[in-house]
């Protein structure tokens, strides 16, 4: 995917070692509600059925400067420049879109993961939990080791797999600043049997909306990109990665959906309709 370079200036970037995260002008607040929702929130790890556990060696995190300033951290390796540059288009994308609808809009932060643990508005956090958001603080937690590990579960390297990862944990902020997140764990706090299944719809409109940000940069996307994603979203179905771990497949226990699901909402999502998504949700 063809983005331009990231602009510091439009984004709101740190590192769980403290750097950076000055806040970026002209982004105004909403009064909406914002639920206390998202993986952390729900006692699921976010990442758990990718089985990215602690012990993994991960090689790449340290590549990542602490204590420094966002043009600093953004520039000091390829995968944070192209995060950046992700998270420069996904504001610019999704404020234009709550501009057109009438809704005032406000950015996440993306904090780089620099230490194996670290703590975060949500509670303990590790590198093993893979990228999650946080809806304590909004804010997008990222260990760019974890996209080689992407890399070989999707089997192949292009890049627009890990703009998915981006963009569909930037779905669940929309879904927080929206209310959605907060509907959701109603549901589930109403209805605890069926907080799994809530909790699955809530994983496949985050990755709708992952799809609806590229289908609105449509000119921009490479020939194979879209097969990357659904490569991708393929590769962390539920069913998919419990038979690669020799499990039974058990519907019961998915959190994120199955490899087809996955594929059919970040589809749903490309169109660019991002009313498109919100029928995944509803919750009767």
């Amino acid at each position: 995917m063809r983005l331009n370079p990231f602009d510091s200036s439009k984004i709101n970037v740190g590192t769980t070692g403290g750097g950076g995260g000055r806040k970026a002008g002209g982004v105004g607040c909403i009064t909406l509600v914002i639920a206390a929702a998202g993986a952390i929130f729900f006692g699921v790890d976010p990442m758990q059925t990718i089985g990215v556990l602690d012990g993994v060696q991960q090689t790449t995190s340290s590549q990542v400067p602490q204590n420094e300033n966002e043009d600093a951290i953004c520039s000091s390796n390829a995968y944070a420049s192209e995060t950046c540059a992700a998270l420069t288009s996904l504001n610019e994308t999704w404020a234009s879109t709550f501009a057109q609808q009438g809704v005032e809009f406000r950015q996440p932060t993306l904090r780089f993961a620099t230490e194996q643990r670290f703590t975060t508005a949500c509670g303990p956090a590790s590198t093993g939990m893979g990228p999650f958001y946080c809806p304590a603080n909004e804010t997008i937690y990222i260990d760019i080791g974890f996209y080689d590990q992407l890399a070989r579960m999707a089997g192949d390297r292009g890049d627009f797999a890990r703009l998915y990862v981006v963009a569909h944990e930037y779905g669940h902020h929309i879904q927080a600043i929206t209310g959605i997140a907060g509907q959701i764990r109603s549901a589930q706090n109403a209805r605890p049997r069926q907080a799994n299944q809530l909790q699955v719809l809530m994983e496949l409109q985050a990755d709708c909306y992952a799809g609806v940000w590229a289908g609105k940069n449509r000119s921009r996307l490479d020939q194979g990109d879209m097969q990357e994603g659904l490569r991708a979203a393929a590769s962390i179905g539920d069913d998919t990665l419990q038979s690669r771990a020799g499990q039974r497949v058990n519907p019961e226990s998915f959190t994120h959906g199955t490899s087809r699901q996955r594929q059919e909402a970040l589809a749903l999502g490309l169109r660019g309709d991002d009313r498109a998504c919100d029928e995944i949700t509803q919750v009767r």
